[in-house]
């Protein structure tokens, strides 16, 4: 038995479906322990692109068992609509993809609130998604919240509804009078739901404990990043879970002390979506060269994404906080054209360096990075299919990413494709 999980240490989308994907061949399960449908996982085979929001990236591997933990808030909405991709890719989920009875369910209203609250922030508008991610999680912690397997047994609506409709329209109300639902569409929603994800809930944590007893490969799959961590990040502008390492026990019922091995992904350089403090980020026209070069769009949004030079401050702080063992670098092709590259070391930030990331930095302190300078490599990667295949200067850059943040590359990818991944050296799943 063993139990990896695979986490970003960035601001999210570092590449993580990709490498899931990657990995999942080697595993008998891949659960998802965080977040909802406002990750994009993207992996793409034989040339065409598929993007997951709320299935595990593992589901393409046919033997694969898939698990949504029931620290994932699922919108039944968005689970169709995957469902409905995997079929047209002729890709059977029968008997191997299962939603945590425990999890929380998104309806309709979560979304709609999420984008009213959105708009009231006006120039304090923190960026969501607008999935209902955080009004779902805001109504799970407040007692509100309904789960699968409230969902699933319809004897119990009647009470969620005498319980729950007078706050969910108060919230609405204060936003938009003509959002309020009545009690019909309330329980028209619940009906709407339930009958697409009842044949897919089961006892997740027993599922899951059952397979580590029983010697399987556990891969468990984070969404967003450890700086989006609710209690990590960069506060306000984060997610509303914990992609962090304790994520995971809390979002799947697995004790911490089976968990064997941390792999932490991280892109060749750094990107954020939405507002928040970046203090490696581009000038406005390279960093829109950098995202046109990276097509660096939100997979599940379609914005623009801030870019910067790699952030070892960043990276080091995730290291510490999820104990992460290893790093699977993604997107180093996207470097390819560049002359030179920079790294930050670390920051002068209120009249001192600094080599962890700040956890009270705001947008609006004044933060210097301080960078290394090395030499680009100016050739393709596409062709790399061995660690002896790339550069001297792209095994250089790789080495000092190693060096200032203390742990070894494992993986290096270096195209889109789920085979364009370099191993470094050998390790564990």
């Amino acid at each position: 038995m063993s139990v990896s999980v695979v986490l970003g240490c960035q601001w999210g989308d570092e590449g993580k479906g990709k490498l899931v994907d990657w990995l999942a061949d080697r595993v008998d399960v891949v659960a998802r322990y965080q977040g909802g449908p406002n990750a994009g996982h993207t992996v793409k085979v034989d040339g065409q692109q598929i993007i997951f929001h709320l299935i595990p990236s593992g589901i393409l591997r046919p033997r694969t068992v898939c698990l949504i933990g029931n620290g994932v808030v699922v919108s039944a909405e968005a689970f169709q609509g995957e469902l409905e991709a995997l079929k047209k890719l002729g890709v059977s989920v029968e008997g191997r993809l299962f939603i945590s009875e425990n999890a929380h369910v998104i309806l309709p209203f979560h979304r709609q609130l999420d984008m009213l609250q959105e708009k009231a922030r006006g120039k304090g508008a923190i960026g969501t998604t607008g999935r209902g991610i955080g009004n779902a999680y805001a109504d799970k912690i407040a007692r509100y919240g309904i789960r699968m397997l409230d969902l699933i047994r319809r004897e119990r609506w009647g009470a969620i509804a005498d319980r729950n409709l007078d706050h969910y329209n108060s919230l609405l109300a204060i936003h938009d009078r003509s959002a309020v639902m009545t009690r019909e569409r309330f329980l028209a929603m619940l009906d709407e739901s339930a009958a697409i994800v009842q044949p897919f809930v089961t006892d997740g944590v027993t599922l899951i404990n059952e397979a580590a007893r029983a010697g399987k490969k556990i891969l468990c799959e984070g969404a967003q990043g450890v700086m989006l961590d609710v209690d990590f990040g960069t506060y306000p502008y984060v997610t509303s879970s914990n992609p962090s390492t304790g994520g995971v026990s809390t979002g799947l019922g697995i004790p911490p002390t089976q968990i064997n091995y941390i792999y932490g992904v991280c892109k060749a350089y750094t990107t954020r979506v939405g507002a928040g403090p970046f203090p490696t980020e581009f000038e406005e026209v390279f960093g829109a060269h950098v995202r046109d070069l990276g097509n660096e769009y939100g997979a599940t949004t379609g914005r623009p994404r801030r870019c910067g030079w790699f952030d070892a401050v960043v990276v080091r702080r995730a290291v510490q906080i999820s104990g992460v063992q290893q790093m699977l670098i993604t997107k180093l092709d996207i470097l390819d054209t560049l002359d030179e590259l920079k790294i930050c070391y670390a920051y002068r930030w209120e009249g001192r360096e600094v080599s962890l990331f700040p956890f009270g930095l705001t947008c609006e302190d004044k933060v210097e990075p301080l960078y290394e300078t090395l030499p680009g490599w100016k050739t393709s990667l596409v062709n790399a299919t061995t660690i002896d295949d790339l550069p001297a200067a792209a095994r250089k850059y790789l080495d000092r990413l190693e060096e200032l943040v203390g742990i070894p590359v494992a993986a290096v990818s270096v195209g889109p494709n789920r085979n364009q991944v370099i191993q470094m050296r050998a390790f564990e799943v």
